[in-house]
């Protein structure tokens, strides 16, 4: 089966079941295979979350004309969003050893001490966790992760432009 011919309905269904895939899969590497996320990491799949989630909600509803684009926009913002870590995470892993920056504290205590905003700055500085380069298949996770958020963004805008049948 061609998914450019899916219905809506099926390219959010996918899409959602794909994004719950890949958390699962985040989650197993963390648990199984003690690969720990570094803060770069928890904010790929927070961006899986939000494009899941749009996924979900589209395929319940499975609107006609353009109500079509709500779903589409959240999930690709949730797509750029995503892109913009991984793409800066991948940054961090290709700096030269001496260049990349120190440790920093654990997330969650980040959160506990310091505002969102200074949180998100901390974060996109980067730590030297975030520069340690575990390949899964040859390719680092963020590269995974930045494919995986241009593919299913571009399943989002197939269906959106889909032509809808009249019911």
């Amino acid at each position: 089966m061609n998914p450019i011919h899916w219905s809506y309905r099926v390219s959010f269904l996918a899409g959602f079941v794909a994004c719950a895939g890949l958390i699962g899969f985040a989650l197993f590497a963390e648990y199984h295979w003690q690969m720990f996320p570094c803060p770069l990491c928890i904010f790929q799949r927070v961006g899986f979350i939000v494009m899941g989630l749009f996924f979900l909600l589209g395929a319940l509803h499975a609107p006609r004309g353009r109500m079509r684009m709500i779903y589409a926009a959240g999930v690709c913002l949730g797509e750029v969003f995503g892109i913009v870590v991984a793409g800066r995470h991948l940054w961090i892993q290709s700096l030269p050893a001496d260049q990349v920056p120190s440790c920093g504290p654990p997330l969650d205590y980040m959160f506990s001490a310091f505002p969102f905003s200074q949180v998100l700055k901390l974060v996109f500085t980067g730590s030297g966790e975030c520069a340690k380069v575990e390949p899964i298949l040859g390719l680092p996770m963020p590269a995974w992760s930045l494919l995986w958020f241009i593919l299913l963004g571009a399943l989002a805008v197939l269906a959106v432009r889909r032509k809808v049948s009249p019911p």
